[in-house]
């Protein structure tokens, strides 16, 4: 049965030392983007939320962490997140390489601009 967890913060201890600080790097990058955002717990996983509706899904797996859902994206953004696409709603970035933050930053800023437009 999976874990169940009250915060993000007891969902971010729970896991593997190398996947805590990229967990706590993005929490960080989420918080400069979306100040207002907050966190929650939803489907298991950190929520970030605005006016009460999910802007991104962040996960740990055992060998990449994920974010959800792709937000619409431009060309340019498009080619930059294709290598770590998953699937038609996923992105997974792998442990053992770098974490492309600035990716990252970008889809959160992409996510941030379609939750304003719903």
């Amino acid at each position: 049965m999976a874990e169940k967890f009250d915060s993000v913060d007891d969902y971010v201890a729970a896991q593997p030392p190398q996947a805590q600080q990229i967990l706590n790097d993005v929490r960080r990058r989420v918080r400069t983007i979306v100040p207002e955002a907050v966190e929650a717990i939803s489907y298991q996983i950190p929520t970030f939320k605005l006016d009460g509706k999910p802007v991104i899904y962040v996960a740990a797996w055992q060998h990449h962490i994920s974010l959800y859902p792709i937000p619409e994206t431009d060309d340019e953004l498009q080619r930059a997140i294709a290598p770590y696409q998953s699937g038609k709603g996923t992105l997974k970035f792998p442990l053992a390489e770098p974490i492309p933050f600035d990716v990252v930053d970008r889809v959160v800023a992409a996510a941030l601009a379609q939750h304003a437009r719903a």
